[in-house]
């Protein structure tokens, strides 16, 4: 478990910082941008969960947690061999993901265009929440393509998104806010 008993070590003062394992690597290392844009999107849920209607905030709080997991997750090299065993997203987190997007996606009207970010104040901030999940799923794929990393972690990422749109939209009065693009609009 972690212990945090000084917030400053001075210890990464030159471009350096530690993984999990203990291994120094440089702080615009593509593990080290992955993981942060991951804590990135924990801090816009931070500002979600005050904004949100409350039959979301329980689901808001539980990504909240499973984003440090993901965070964990990356920060702990696969080929590496730490001494504990390593924390993981499973499959388990992506399926409660899964069953998030089906409960709040049965009751919203199918799309017959792509939405516009915004609506409500709340919904912005999914969509916001949305765009960075995107960020770090491809901050994490570029990583993938150099080193291996969990592939549930991948799913859940990408799920994650999706779950965003959806919750942006019951938060658009179950889409009845949603703005829909217009093609060509001010051509």
């Amino acid at each position: 478990m972690v212990k945090l008993t000084k917030i400053y070590t001075k210890t990464g003062d030159k471009g350096q910082t530690s993984l999990a394992s203990g291994k120094r690597v440089s702080k615009d290392n593509s593990r080290i941008k992955a993981y942060g844009t991951v804590d990135e999107l924990n801090s816009i849920l931070g500002i979600v969960r005050y904004k949100i209607s409350k039959k979301i905030v329980k689901v808001i709080s539980e990504i909240q947690n499973d984003l440090f997991d993901l965070g964990a997750d990356l920060a702990t090299p696969i080929t590496l061999k730490p001494k504990f065993k390593p924390l993981r997203i499973s499959k388990k987190q992506v399926t409660n993901i899964e069953k998030y997007i089906d409960k709040f996606n049965k009751n919203l009207k199918n799309l017959n265009s792509f939405i516009l970010p915004g609506g409500s104040e709340s919904a912005a901030f999914l969509h916001n929440a949305r765009t960075v999940a995107r960020r770090a799923e491809t901050l994490m794929i570029s990583l993938s393509k150099k080193e291996k990393i969990n592939t549930s972690a991948l799913v859940y990422i990408n799920r994650l998104s999706d779950l965003f749109f959806v919750l942006a939209r019951i938060e658009n009065n179950s889409g009845k806010k949603d703005i829909l693009w217009k093609p060509g609009m001010n051509s």
